[in-house]
């Protein structure tokens, strides 16, 4: 059984989403510096055991799935989705497993959509078909219903692709829609067997970026994620980008939902559940970035840091302060000011708790933390973030490297010396 992943695992090795990739390990400190002036050193993130979970994760769902242990694979994404486990970066492990065990499926369709040459049904269908084939061979099992939901979701993503209504072709809209609607009826089996899981709560958020209904209760599902999960800071990004009006929501909505957050979150999260349902928003919406409270933004910030001090997080957001933020400049005066304030934070994130340094974080800060960004290369993406990171953190250093300082990050602190 399963012969289409056995017939296509050649194609595992195509490019995939934003969690599939790690940074390479490292043991140097890189420098960078102009001539006849100070240099700046900072050591590059060693790849720790823990650092690998992600990748290891997607291969194991991936494998399980290939190997037709369906029950293993579902006892597993049980166990971690009861445990609220995640790996480094925030990605939940049942996440990750559900997302190895669709991957051939998913992957050959956006090979074949992408491919130029003539489609073929059975690239499009025969994968999915076997993922159904699987759910009914398992009719009680909600894990299993779920996994083949979400291929369902990413699926008719696929099939979206970038094109506008305008330019979309019938055959792309149609099966864009079939999917959507496929995933719709599975997701309600799921949400009765496992009504406390954040796995599928998350599930259901995600389908509602392909219903584009007006009687959406956007608010009220991530409001039920969260409270499901509210350890997990991406559930919180999502809700702010999805309260944009350009999804389903307004600046009004995005502005009290977001303080409501703050105040569910309070004992997590302190302020910096405000800081998170924003995080995203601002960064995609001028508007938005105008009408943001930034006193209480910068406030989270300092929340979010508090309760997490870990590398991952200092880089994340000092990258989102240095980097992200400036990428709307010049469009609107109110949100120009914002942004510098939020800016300037990059200067006591860095100077004050940057230890080392992440060229992935960097890299995706780059692309605006953009999911859909097309990875074909892990070793250049993060070679391009890590220029990034140095760019940015030479010019926060600007006149101490002028002066002929040396600045070192080290893991006791910042320290500064002569040339």
């Amino acid at each position: 059984m399963f012969r289409f992943f056995r017939a296509r695992q050649a194609r595992s090795s195509l490019p995939s989403r934003q969690f599939t990739q790690d940074m390479r390990a490292a043991d140097c400190a890189v420098a960078a510096g102009l001539p006849d002036t100070g240099q700046l050193n900072i050591p590059l993130a060693r790849a720790r055991a823990e650092d690998l979970i992600a990748r290891d994760t997607i291969e194991q769902g991936r494998t399980l799935a290939r190997q037709d242990r369906w029950a293993e694979l579902s006892r597993q994404m049980r166990a971690a989705d009861e445990s609220r486990t995640t790996a480094p970066d925030g990605m939940p492990i049942a996440d990750l497993l559900a997302f190895g065990a669709r991957s051939d499926v998913v992957l050959a369709v956006e090979h074949a959509l992408s491919d130029g040459a003539a489609l073929s049904e059975y690239d499009l269908l025969g994968g999915i078909s076997e993922l159904e084939d699987e759910m009914r061979a398992h009719p009680d099992d909600p894990m299993i219903f779920l996994v083949v939901a979400l291929a369902h979701i990413d699926l008719a993503w696929a099939w979206r692709g970038t094109a506008t209504d305008a330019t979309l072709p019938p055959l792309h809209r149609s099966r864009c829609a079939a999917h959507f609607d496929r995933a719709a009826a599975l997701l309600p089996k799921c949400r009765t067997a496992a009504p406390d899981s954040p796995l599928v709560a998350a599930a259901a958020c995600a389908l509602m970026a392909g219903q584009r209904k007006t009687d959406l209760r956007v608010a009220e599902e991530y409001e039920r994620l969260i409270t499901l999960d509210p350890n997990n800071q991406r559930h919180m990004r999502a809700m702010g980008t999805h309260l944009l009006p350009r999804w389903f929501g307004s600046y009004e909505e995005l502005e009290v939902q977001a303080l409501r957050n703050a105040a569910r979150t309070h004992d997590v999260w302190g302020a910096g559940g405000y800081t998170w349902v924003q995080f995203d928003a601002i960064a995609l919406d001028e508007e938005a970035c105008a009408r943001l409270d930034v006193e209480y933004f910068l406030e989270g910030l300092h929340d979010i840091l508090h309760r997490r001090p870990d590398q991952q997080t200092v880089n994340m957001l000092s990258a989102y302060c240095a980097i992200t933020i400036q990428s709307g400049q010049g469009l609107n005066d109110k949100a120009d000011l914002v942004r510098l304030q939020i800016h300037e934070a990059a200067n006591w994130l860095i100077r004050d708790h940057m230890t080392e340094l992440h060229p992935l974080i960097w890299a995706h800060a780059a692309s605006g933390f953009n999911n859909s960004v097309r990875i074909n290369s892990a070793e250049r993406f993060a070679a391009r973030g890590q220029r990034q990171a140095l760019r940015a953190i030479g010019d926060l250093f600007r006149e101490e490297l002028r002066s002929g300082m040396d600045v070192t990050f080290t893991p006791s602190g910042l320290r500064l010396s002569q040339h």
